[in-house]
């Protein structure tokens, strides 16, 4: 029977009407179509074209009113049924369409886009000798001295065999005219072929065996029997810092590659690539793919194309590296699983934790969560018994954890103090400067000052496009805000009452200029996304920081986590209050995460660490138990309050969100998505709804934002109730203005 009919995903369908749409194959197009290319079809009333992935191909059927595929977009399809699978699972789970899900799977240079070229595949021409090589040296023998290059390049590929034309230009001196030449002669021969473009350079296999601890390999042995299980697992492994997590991850994933499988290890920051590729290339060589987004679109099309086409066994990278096109997966690791930069906060607004476990369970392996501060989720998970559970509690070098200092900022300004370097904390950098040894300084905050107000009347500059405030920009003298990126200059004065200005807050641009008025002459490193906005930039200056051995780095989250040098021996919290008092459950749990990840990067060498914190606020109990590096104490007392409040891991949340450019419009959506919420409620016992109330930040880019919070099981039933209110509430005409989408695992 023809399968004449392709149910197709198409891209300009809205979350309210997405569904399979129906087209005809035109004869001219059987041949080639298949399940997982994409394809252009007109779409809607005025049939304008749209992309659209073609997720199955039916025989005949009712054609009276149907449209036909209009072209193919991919000479071969560029999901496999698989991944046509998830994201079928990705638009249930996380509310989304179906295009949107598949969307996320794909390197962004093979999406086509108005007034974009997709990008191509890369060729590079090749010679060889088109003869044997003592033939062809014969015959350069006569060329000495009536073509001199051309005899170069015969004497170079009768060494080397086949080599890349720009190759042999570099290393004789010769011209393309001579390899011209030399092929019209019979002499040589030419080939294209593809050829990839690498982002990091690969290390050839070099590092000695592994050596476990006894502590590491009970964990190592614990979960190796996971991995060969012939099912799907789960486990935590909960070790402070320094303890050698990595070195388990490699074992496993020697394992996993002995038993013919593959692995992905999954890692929270950019910043953190450079070293963990560094160390598994050691290991594994080429052996090894990387996928983050700071690599050219090129770069990504081509790491995913070496995966797809089974060129490597290891994949690194980011949240996106979830999708990565591997097959027959024996192990991913999740690296500092608790890092809220593993969740989208765009659509699809998926979890990688989540997609991750739906390819465990699809490929019977081993999902495997590594920390030294679990997520509150994760560690609740393992005490149930839904996770397995492995800790190392001591440091691979068996030296102690740093030694946390508390510095009382209200002290410091009671003595003048105004700056933000302490002068606990000035003493302590002196005395690394003095010895030769290194310092990481963390302040989330980039900028010059997180304020600029009028000392007369209070003004202050707030975007024009969301509520916020604006930040103060020293390189450029600007105002920016940091969530729309509208820019202007600084005004000489006040606006309103033509008052003086004062620059209010610190950021990482003022932070470096206080540590240079400090320490005049010392060498002092930023990376935040000011600076490391250029693929590489972060290798660089890591690199930088590590071979050059200079004094300080100082910058945001990314200095936090995974950094493994052995010359640090001071870390420093700048302002450890910013976070703690948030406004939302999970801001004790980040407080606490992000301390005790920038006290770790201390004192992993051979040398004694020491670390400075920073506060308002020294009696705070999270701040305490943090400076103790006390992790279950901190659980304990966390999941005593998530008990009382209801909320996860207790009990699941959801948010819906209405957006629009009426502020008062959107509150009434927002008010009339409650009525219609409640009312399921009285079906649904496990349902309670919360709000409406305005978002964090209630205005972006003029859309007006207001929410409501679910507290539910997050069940399909609860997933479907959820869905048909919004589709029911998005297809009510007086709301058309309005968009409204839910995320299921809401992060703030």
């Amino acid at each position: 029977m023809a399968m004449n009919i392709a149910k197709i995903a198409v891209s300009a369908a809205i979350y309210a009407i997405d569904r399979p749409y129906s087209y005809i194959v035109p004869e001219r197009l059987s041949e080639t179509l298949l399940p997982g290319c994409r394809v252009t079809v007109p779409f809607g009333k005025g049939n304008r074209p749209c992309e659209g992935i073609v997720l199955s191909l039916e025989g005949e059927s009712e054609r009276d009113k149907l449209k036909e595929v209009t072209s193919i977009l991919d000479p071969e399809p560029v999901f496999s049924p698989e991944q046509i699978k998830l994201a079928l699972w990705m638009r249930e789970r996380f509310f989304c369409t179906f295009y949107e899900a598949a969307r996320a799977m794909l390197p962004a240079g093979m999406w086509f886009s108005s007034g974009e070229r997709r990008v191509g595949d890369k060729t590079q021409k090749f010679a060889a000798l088109a003869a044997s090589a003592e033939d062809i040296m014969e015959v350069a023998a006569h060329k000495h001295m009536s073509a001199p290059k051309q005899e170069a390049i015969l004497n170079f590929l009768a060494a080397v065999g086949e080599a890349a034309v720009t190759d042999i230009l570099a290393f004789t001196g010769a011209s393309s005219t001579s390899v011209t030449a030399l092929e019209k002669q019979g002499l040589i021969t030419t080939s294209v072929r593809e050829v990839y473009r690498r982002p990091v350079r690969a290390f050839e296999p070099e590092a000695e065996p592994i050596e476990l601890t006894e502590e590491q390999t009970r964990a190592f042995d614990g979960l190796l029997r996971l991995m060969r299980s012939g099912k799907p697992t789960a486990a935590l492994l909960y070790g402070v810092t320094g303890s050698g997590k990595t070195s388990v991850y490699i074992r496993l994933v020697q394992e996993t590659l002995r038993d013919g499988r593959t692995a992905l290890i999954m890692v929270p920051e950019i910043a953190l690539t450079p070293q963990l590729v560094e160390i598994f290339s050691s290991h594994f060589g080429d052996d090894i793919a990387v996928l983050h987004s700071s690599l050219t679109m090129g770069e990504r099309y081509d790491e995913w194309k070496r995966i797809r086409k089974g060129k490597v066994r290891v994949v690194i990278g980011t949240r996106s590296a979830v999708f990565a096109p591997l097959e027959n997966i024996g192990i991913i690791v999740i690296d500092e699983e608790q890092e809220h930069t593993y969740k989208s906060e765009n659509a699809p607004r998926y979890h990688a934790r989540d997609v991750a476990k739906y390819r465990c369970v699809h490929e019977n392996a081993l999902l495997l969560l590594g920390s030294a501060t679990p997520s509150v989720e994760s560690m609740y998970a393992a005490r149930e018994g839904r996770y397995g559970l492995f800790t190392l509690e001591s440091r691979f070098n068996a030296h102690p954890l740093p030694k946390v200092l508390i510095a009382d900022m209200r002290e410091e300004l009671r003595n003048g103090n105004g700056g933000a370097i302490s002068s606990l904390l000035r003493d302590e950098l002196a005395k690394n400067i003095e010895n030769g040894e290194q310092s990481i300084l963390f302040l989330n905050r980039r900028g010059a000052s997180n304020l600029v107000m009028c000392g007369e009347c209070g003004y202050t500059f707030e975007c024009k496009n969301c509520s916020v405030s604006m930040t103060y920009h020293s390189v450029g003298q600007s105002l920016r805000c940091h969530y729309c990126g509208w820019s202007s200059p600084v005004p000489e004065e006040c606006p309103e009452c033509g008052g003086k200005l004062k620059f209010v807050g610190v950021g990482t641009q003022k932070l470096e200029d206080e540590l240079g008025e400090l320490f005049p002459g010392v060498g002092v490193i930023r990376m935040d996304t000011d600076t490391v906005s250029k693929a590489g930039s972060h290798q660089r200056l890591l690199s930088l920081f590590k071979n050059q051995r200079v004094p300080i780095l100082l910058g945001t989250q990314m200095v936090t986590k995974g950094l493994d040098f052995s010359n640090v021996t001071l870390a420093a919290v700048i302002s450890a209050d910013q976070s703690l008092y948030a406004g939302d459950f999970r801001a004790h749990e980040r407080t606490f995460s992000l301390i005790t990840q920038v006290v770790g990067r201390s004192g992993r060498g051979d040398k004694t660490g020491r670390a400075v914190l920073q506060t308002l606020t020294p009696e705070n109990s999270v701040l305490k138990l943090a400076a103790r590096q006390d992790y279950m104490g901190f659980y304990e007392h966390e999941i005593g309050i998530r008990k009382l409040m209801d909320v996860p891991p207790v009990r699941d949340q959801m948010t819906v969100t209405v957006t629009g450019l009426d502020e008062g419009m959107v509150l009434r959506g927002c008010v009339r998505l409650a009525e219609m919420f409640r009312g399921q409620a009285g079906h649904d016992a496990d349902l309670t709804v919360l709000g409406p109330a305005p978002a964090g930040i209630t205005k972006v880019n003029n859309r007006f934002r207001y929410k409501l919070t679910l507290q539910l099981t997050n069940t399909r039933l609860t997933r479907d109730l959820v869905s048909g209110v919004i589709r029911a509430f998005a297809g009510d005409p007086q709301w058309r203005k309005l968009a409204v989408y839910a995320d299921a695992d809401p992060m703030d």
